[in-house]
Order: structure tokens, then sequence, then C-alpha cells
């Protein structure tokens, strides 16, 4: 099963200022919050983060670029994901996440 979701980050994040002036860029951390939010906009708020296995930040987001999440699930606790603007990849790995026994998928 797959997910997608589309997200921008915007310029007055209040995460942003500092990082880096002049020249701001998104810090990881943001990205992986929009990963996680991706699974949880299909799995429910109740969704757990058990461990991040592998995580490659390979290209710097800009405030305001589109960026695309893909989501492709490996099995019940495991996914691998990749977040592009374009073609051009800014992240990419694998998130491991438990659900509570009565938790189900809010999209199909």
């Amino acid at each position: 099963m797959t997910h997608k979701r589309v997200v921008s980050i915007g310029p007055d994040h209040p995460a942003l200022p500092g990082h880096f002036p002049g020249h701001p860029v998104v810090p990881g951390v943001l990205v992986m919050d929009e990963v996680i939010e991706t699974l949880r906009e299909h799995y429910g708020q109740a969704l757990i983060v058990t461990g991040l296995p592998s995580v490659k930040l390979s290209s710097p987001l800009s405030p305001g670029e589109p960026l695309t999440i893909d989501i492709a699930q490996e099995d019940s606790t495991t996914a691998a994901f990749t977040c592009r603007v374009g073609h051009r990849t800014v992240a990419a790995g694998s998130i491991r996440f438990r659900l509570p026994a009565d938790a189900r998928p809010l999209l199909s």
C-alpha cells in the first residue's frame, strides 16, 4: 500500500529563523515530522513511531518548495519513504511504527 502527500513549509515557520540566516533551509526534523504526519493521516493519530532504521537527507529543502512525500508500506510495522521536490530527492529512508490493537486505516 502506498500513501502520497504534497506539503510546503512556509517561510514564516518558527523553526526557520537562524536556520540559516540569509539562506533559510527547512530543518530535516521538520521533513521527518511531515513523513510521520503522512502516516498518521492514513492510520490516525494513535500511530506510534518506534524507529528510524535509515534516514538520508540528501538535498536541502527551501521554504515554500512543494515537497512530495511517497510512503510504501513494506510490512505491518515498516514503511519506506521518499521526499522529493520535482525529480530531486530531499530525503529517503525507512520508518518503523506500531498501532494500537483497535486502530484502523482512515483512508483506503
